[in-house]
């Protein structure tokens, strides 16, 4: 369909069709948010073109206001100065090249003709970058325009590979050459392969700039950031399904868009990919960037050295030339993460760093909001958020993610396997390292002693046979845990430092690796009794018969080491005592037990995000109830209450397609209140599947059933699916039409009060936030909006478009109390009737449904 222009007001939006009216007053309220910059939670219901309303709105914003920013710098380029603070839109002066350029303030008394001379030359300089960024911006548009051509990329790539390889071919031949001749030197001591295993020299304030993977050849390809909007949602699937909406849009071929993903997604090195885990593709990757820079930094030198054991080779795909056609290939046309990593693979250039690379030109950023909202990630993304706007789809569970992402939990069996792996390393390789890498291997030892001991245990034991005196759940603050470990002298941010920067848990699993495979014979009695103890705590199974390791056995994901998982922990451990907690959880054995630290303060991980960016949008389809963003995570960061703004539009069905019934008795009168006391009475049953793989199962066979209605009339008369709230089916799969004409919720979904974790919670806000009068206090809040949030995601499975239509019975009395009702959907509650007894209830749906097939 023909692209239309719509004009809200004064602004245009340019749509692929006649939008609804409801997005057009999206649109409207999200241009205003983003020129406000202010902070907006936007709700529109799964089926009314949210993902469109997001990208037309949001895009609008952004061409007004670079035209804005070009008329202004003409302007100014045209005249040579102009005023740098009387202008009615200073937002026009927040990009990256008028950062700094304010008059800085004068002195009181300052002669007039000083203050003159110095806003003169702040004029002029302004004028200065100015010119350089617009020649920055004319050379990068001339080079995208060059790259319409396909052929011209492919060309450059073939060629660039070959000098690549030829020179790779020249490398190994000298190589071989020193090794063969007659001066070269035999390995005294290491194996080969094991000299990457030995720590480098720590130097802490030197080794940041390695450690990071960046070294000056990058500076020619870093460029300025525009001001851009980054687009979050919680799945890879998801943003694809983004990408392809940006696509189809009228935005579609001039936006500058880029996919960004983890190396797990975007890694096209075959050895690194194959390791499975996370941490290790990670660990390996940086790893890899690091021998690089070392490389270089020792062919510089060339100092005279003993030769040492060839390190870890870098990656052939991390080629700067490569990286650049890339990045210009990934900005000159709308690609998803899949066809970023086909060209990464034809190129032979690494796709994630490549589309690093593309962020500063980009208009648009595509990522997970995993990788947005946790700090360490998004500065290794290379993610600048200053004047920048960010945009959170997908939003409803935001808060359970923050605090998911910073929550850690460690077992007894962890920490004792990390101790034991990290002493043996140290009894191998002690004489090689230096006294600051001893002294922090040390102090790690010492924390994962205390660690076990504060949960009852001895960590020269086995953990699978140690049993506890003391068994149970205990709460504490994070000061409190120190103390009574034991470690509150330990400088925990230093030790964090240097497990990031010296890589130690990737040293150690490759050493781990070694055991009993690379090693050579005169090793093993040293060693036999680890390699033992390592077995032993392996989990215990049933014995059965050797069997030859196939190919899907080999590429199964390696479990990391336990040291990677622990690092997590003591980062936790260096948050603000009142933002968390430690629980400490005695289940019978040392192995079976538990360390977990619980993040009560989402908002000390969001705080940098608003702080930072000139708009955030969180929207959903689902956002009800409001007021835990509002409170939990909005005001708790320091945002203004005047700086937020609701945006709620109702569902694009007509009012009469859909049926909201609260039913508060059953056939025989009995009041229908599932609550926890009455949950055991027999009145009540219910079931859904186990397994996850037997999910799609169970559609697939109930879609069949739907199915066999219109073809075997009489015989068939629907289907009945049974699941649970919160379970494998209640959010994220739709049942339109006829898959789902009722949604049948059975009593209130509340969260287990008794949980220690959720008790903490509650007592936390009710400590932290005011409480409203005439309202519940904070914790009792919060233990309702999540059994609503659940609800609401549940009961709108069912309508997916604008000619669906669906009854929605609520099975509970409890949801005809107004403060329930008020916590759902708006174009739900407008139409919900109560109903006291079962008859009437059961007479309109039927006649719902009558009239509904009857006109479908």
């Amino acid at each position: 369909m023909a692209n239309e222009t719509q004009k809200v007001g004064t602004i245009h939006f340019p749509f692929p069709f006649t939008p609804y009216s409801i997005q057009e007053d999206f649109m409207a309220e999200l241009y205003r948010v983003l020129e406000a910059g202010k902070i907006g939670i936007f709700e529109s219901p799964t089926g009314t073109g949210k993902s469109l309303s997001l990208i037309c709105g949001a895009l609008s914003w952004l061409r007004d206001f670079e035209q804005k920013k070009r008329e202004e710098e003409a302007r100014l380029l045209e005249t040579g100065t102009g005023p740098l603070h009387d202008e009615k839109d200073e937002s026009l002066c927040l990009s990256s090249s008028c950062e700094g350029a304010a008059a800085t303030p004068r002195p009181a008394g300052e002669p007039a003709w000083v203050t003159q001379f110095v806003q003169k030359k702040e004029e002029r300089d302004l004028v200065d970058r100015l010119k350089a960024e617009q020649a920055r911006r004319k050379q990068r548009e001339e080079r995208l325009q060059q790259l319409q051509h396909r052929a011209q990329f492919k060309y450059a790539a073939k060629r660039l590979r070959q000098e690549e390889e030829e020179t790779e071919n020249l490398l190994r031949l000298s190589r071989e050459m020193l090794e063969t001749g007659p001066g070269a030197e035999r390995p005294e001591q290491l194996e080969s392969g094991e000299e990457e295993l030995v720590l480098a020299e720590y130097e802490s304030d030197e080794e940041k700039k390695a450690a990071s993977g960046v070294d000056d050849d990058e500076d020619d390809l870093e460029e300025e950031h525009v001001t851009k909007i980054y687009y979050c949602s919680r799945t890879h699937s998801q943003l694809a399904q983004f990408v392809h909406e940006v696509k189809k849009s009228p935005f579609g071929k001039d936006v500058r868009l880029v996919s960004l993903g983890s190396r797990q997604n975007l890694c096209v090195n075959e050895d690194v990919k194959s390791l499975g885990s996370v941490q290790l593709i990670n660990d390996r990757c940086v790893d890899m960037q690091r021998s690089r820079h070392e490389k270089k930094k020792g062919a510089e030198e060339e100092k005279p050295k003993r030769r040492r054991q060839e390190k870890q080779a870098a990656c052939p795909f991390y080629n700067h030339e490569q990286m650049g056609l890339l990045r210009d290939e990934a900005l000159a046309e709308v690609k998803d993460i899949e066809q970023l990593l086909a060209l990464g693979k034809e190129a032979r250039a690494c796709p994630y760093y490549g589309s690093r690379l593309a962020i500063p030109a980009a208009q648009l950023v595509v990522l997970p909001y995993q990788m947005l909202l946790h700090a360490a990630t998004r500065q290794a993304a290379g993610i600048r958020l200053q004047e920048q706007v960010v945009i959170i789809d997908e939003a409803h569970n935001l808060i359970d993610t923050i605090t998911g992402m910073h929550s850690v939990e460690v077992s007894g069996c962890q920490l004792c396997q990390a101790h034991s792996q990290l002493l043996q390393y140290m009894e191998r390789y002690g004489k090689r390292l230096k006294a600051k890498n001893l002294m922090y291997l040390k102090q790690i030892l010492y924390l994962l002693e205390k660690f076990v001991a504060v949960l009852g245990g001895n960590i020269k034991q086995n953990p699978n046979t140690q049993s506890l005196s003391q068994t149970g759940t205990e709460l504490k603050t994070i000061n409190d845990f120190l103390f009574q470990s034991q470690i509150d002298n330990i400088n925990l941010f230093k030790v964090q430092r240097y497990c990031e920067k010296s890589m130690i848990s990737r040293k150690l699993f490759g050493f781990t690796e070694r055991y009993g495979a690379v090693l050579s014979s005169r090793e093993q009695p040293k060693l036999a009794g680890f390699q033992q103890f390592l077995q032993s705590l392996q989990p215990r199974t049933t014995e059965a018969p050797a069997a030859p390791a196939d190919e899907s056995q080999a590429s199964a994901p390696r479990p990391a080491s336990p040291l990677m998982h622990i690092e997590g922990f003591l980062a936790a451990l260096t948050t603000a005592n009142q933002d968390g907690r430690v629980i400490l959880s005695r289940q019978g054995s040392l192995s079976q037990s538990t360390l977990k630290f619980l993040l009560l303060n989402p908002a000390v991980h969001f705080a940098q995000v608003v702080k930072e960016c000139r708009a955030v949008v969180i929207a959903g389809g689902t956002m009800q109830p409001v007021s835990d963003f509002r409170q939990q995570l909005l005001a708790c960061a320091g945002v203004e209450a005047e700086r937020v703004v609701e945006f709620s539009c109702g569902h694009v069905i007509p009012p009469d397609n859909i049926l909201p019934l609260v039913i508060c008795s059953g056939i025989s009168n009995q009041p229908l209140e599932f609550t926890f006391q009455k949950r055991e009475l027999p009145q009540m049953i219910f079931q859904e599947p186990k397994s996850a793989h037997q999910v799609e199962q169970v559609l697939l066979a109930y879609s069949r059933c739907i199915q066999a209605c219109g073809q075997e009339r009489g015989r068939v008369t629907g289907a009945l699916l049974l699941s649970v709230v919160g379970g494998k089916m209640s959010e994220g799969i739709n049942f339109s039409d006829n898959l789902g004409r009722c949604v049948v919720m059975v009593g209130m979904p509340f969260p287990n009060i008794r949980s220690p974790e959720l008790q903490e919670k509650m007592a936390y806000l009710d400590q932290t936030l005011p409480r409203a009068p005439g309202q519940a206090p904070p914790g009792k809040n919060l233990v309702e909006n999540l059994c609503m949030k659940a609800v609401n995601q549940s009961i709108g499975r069912a309508i997916r478009h604008q000619k669906d239509f669906a009854s929605i019975v609520l099975l509970d009395q409890r949801y005809a109390r107004p403060p329930v009702l008020a916590k759902l959907p708006a174009w739900i509650r407008a139409r919900v009737e109560v109903k006291a007894t079962f008859g009437p209830a059961i007479a309109a749906v039927q006649k719902f449904h009558r009239e509904k097939s009857a006109s479908s």
